[in-house]
């Protein structure tokens, strides 16, 4: 490690897999069978920073319509079932991603924090190439409270701190978000937040301290570059 950046953690939908339009239609799908709706401007507004379990919990309360644990483990398996259909029919890496992941791990440590199920991250990032990259995958299930909890950012540090060998300190260390959901997990654990709008306009991206495009609008100079920066304080 070099410069004032010493670990990046990325978030998965979203950041590196352009899946969010693939959950969504696998959601609708899984959800019209069970009776219910779930329009594109709901699942964006109120639901996109869920996992799957905290999705459906959300729905239920909203909607006055309580679900067993049972029926939502149900659910949530026939939502895998059809999503694993959608992923097979094609790449679903946003352009540009693998290349700059690749960049990041001859850089620093890299780890995921996601509310995605492991084995669609182990599947997608293993077709790319990049599993080998990734010695931390934090994912759906790995702790008791998902984002916007701090949970899954603070897990996916300690482990990345435990497989690297190095003293990190959180502040020199970025999380890399699509939604404000995950930027107020990632702040919550520490770590310097940058948002990236493929799901969100820069606007709604509220707790980034750096915005781009996607990653392949990122360089590591400019992640370093914030790290050197004392970090933004918190809103209140």
């Amino acid at each position: 490690m070099t410069g004032s950046l010493q670990a990046i953690v990325f978030d998965f939908d979203g950041v590196i897999a352009d899946s969010e339009p693939l959950h969504l239609k696998a959601f609708q799908q899984m959800l019209r069978e069970a009776g219910f709706d779930l329009t594109s401007a709901d699942y964006y507004a109120r639901y996109l920073g869920y996992d799957d379990v905290g999705l459906l919990q959300a729905l239920a309360r909203d909607r006055g319509t309580p679900m067993s644990d049972g029926q939502m483990t149900a659910l949530v398996a026939r939502k895998g079932a059809i999503l694993q259909g959608m992923l097979h029919d094609g790449h679903v890496l946003f352009p540009g991603a693998a290349e700059f992941i690749e960049t990041a791990a001859r850089h620093v440590p890299i780890a995921i924090a996601s509310g995605a199920l492991r084995h669609e991250i182990v599947e997608i990032i293993g077709n790319a190439g990049l599993q080998h990259l990734f010695p931390v995958v934090v994912a759906a299930g790995d702790t008791p409270q998902s984002k916007p909890s701090p949970a899954p950012y603070l897990l996916a540090f300690e482990r990345l701190r435990e497989s690297s060998g190095a003293d990190l300190d959180p502040s020199r260390c970025v999380a890399i978000e699509d939604s404000r959901w995950g930027l107020e997990s990632a702040r919550g654990a520490g770590l310097r937040c940058v948002g990236v709008t493929t799901s969100y306009p820069a606007t709604e991206l509220a707790g980034a301290e750096l915005v781009a495009g996607s990653l392949k609008d990122l360089t590591i100079a400019a992640l370093d570059g914030l790290c050197a920066t004392a970090p933004r304080p918190a809103a209140g």
